[in-house]
């Protein structure tokens, strides 16, 4: 399942990069995401009980003989913590195997198989994709979109740790205003570690539709992880659901295999209706037809899948990294 803490591993690796130092590993930036968290749910159950305990010193019709400060209950704790259960006790640490990295500080507060995903104001050509009807194995330098072994079963969800994954980059520059700023993605099953690194830098450099993102866009960033299962072969080139189906689409034109895919959440974000989205999709692709005319591709193909979804905002990674910073000092001074 995406985390947010894959995404802050993604913002990790991208600063890094920028910042010319090393990067925290993936499961480094777990642990020390379920620490900050255990931290800030402790913190806040403690305020809410201080502020609880100031409401009844102050209620006049409580005598003074109650016991104000008593230990809430079991029950009393799982709500003042939220719906959530609270996360274990922080296990010690050892401070020799944890080594944190140290971080240059930014001034301002804010490749391998790869396939864009979303919609560009760029020319069509820019993010056309050829499909090979044969699987391929993956590089990091090449660029791969095959449909492999066609299955009439759907594809199960992996359990292994390896996914099909895309990366995301948004900026929000003005009142909630979103924009593309880079995806690129792959649809062999990836090593997160590996995976999430690659494509984190891929779709913030190498995304051809735009220029590679640099350190002044940090604050403006946002990320966006799609983890991807469950591929079932279209029985026609509508049999998919908007909202929860991401569409992968390919079909031939001059004697080239052309294909495209959008994620799940593309369609309902832009409004459209499936037959629009498939008409954009095909443009993408290539395709330069006219919208009715989508329907006379007669070997087009389509492919629906599924993805689980995480996000975060650079001031959320910044806050956590800082947090990071404080404790690696603090090691050090003890």
């Amino acid at each position: 399942m995406a985390t947010v803490a894959h995404c802050l591993y993604c913002f990790e690796v991208l600063s890094a990069s920028l910042g010319k130092r090393d990067h925290l590993s993936l499961p480094q930036v777990e642990d020390l995401w379920a620490r900050f968290q255990t931290r800030e749910q402790d913190a806040l159950k403690k305020e809410t009980l201080h502020d609880e305990s100031n409401n009844l010193d102050h209620d006049p019709e409580h005598g003074e003989d109650e016991d104000l400060m008593s230990e809430p209950d079991e029950g009393q704790e799982d709500l003042l913590a939220g719906e959530e259960e609270p996360q274990a006790a922080e296990p010690a640490t050892n401070k020799s195997t944890l080594q944190l990295p140290s971080i240059s500080r930014l001034q301002a507060s804010p490749s391998s198989a790869s396939a864009s995903s979303t919609p560009s104001s760029i020319s069509a050509s820019s993010s056309r994709l050829r499909l090979d009807d044969s699987s391929s194995k993956t590089s990091s330098s090449t660029s791969i979109f095959s449909f492999g072994h066609r299955s009439q079963q759907p594809s199960p969800v992996v359990k292994d740790d390896r996914y099909p994954l895309f990366v995301t980059w948004n900026t929000f520059p003005g009142r909630g205003h979103k924009s593309l700023r880079g995806c690129i993605g792959t649809f062999e099953p990836q090593e997160l570690s590996s995976g999430l690194k690659n494509y984190a830098l891929t779709a913030a450099f190498d995304d051809t539709r735009f220029a590679p993102i640099d350190s002044s866009e940090l604050p403006l960033l946002a990320t966006h992880l799609t983890l991807l299962h469950t591929f079932t072969p279209c029985a026609h080139p509508l049999d998919w659901s908007l909202g929860k189906h991401g569409i992968r689409i390919s079909f031939t034109l001059q004697s080239r295999r052309l294909g495209a895919t959008y994620l799940p959440d593309v369609a309902v974000e832009q409004g459209w209706t499936k037959e629009e989205t498939m008409v954009s999709l095909m443009r993408k692709a290539g395709w330069t037809g006219r919208s009715r005319e989508w329907r006379t591709i007669g070997d087009l193909r389509a492919i629906r899948y599924e993805g689980e979804g995480a996000d975060c905002r650079w001031n959320i990674w910044r806050e956590w990294r800082d947090w990071v910073d404080r404790i690696g000092e603090a090691s050090k001074d003890k």
